[in-house]
């Protein structure tokens, strides 16, 4: 888990939420990071220097995949 900074313009990361999501502050945030890996963060927790998971190119590849194939979805 690493800090990715989350400013103003082009400078941060451009974090985006499901439009899908709840509006109870249940949610977490994707963006590309400058590196090309992805990371994912809480939408509660967004000062500089939070927590956010960081995925590679590859990892977030399969987990999309495994998501499209139901490979998560509750019995």
């Amino acid at each position: 888990m690493g800090a990715v900074p989350d400013t103003a313009g082009s400078v941060g990361p451009d974090w985006k939420k499901s439009s899908l999501s709840a509006h109870n502050g249940n949610c977490v945030e994707v963006a590309q990071l400058r590196s090309g890996d992805y990371g994912v963060r809480d939408s509660k927790d967004v000062a500089l220097g939070c927590p956010v998971l960081t995925f590679s190119r590859a990892e977030w590849r399969y987990f999309l995949e495994g998501v499209k194939a139901g490979e998560f979805d509750l019995p």
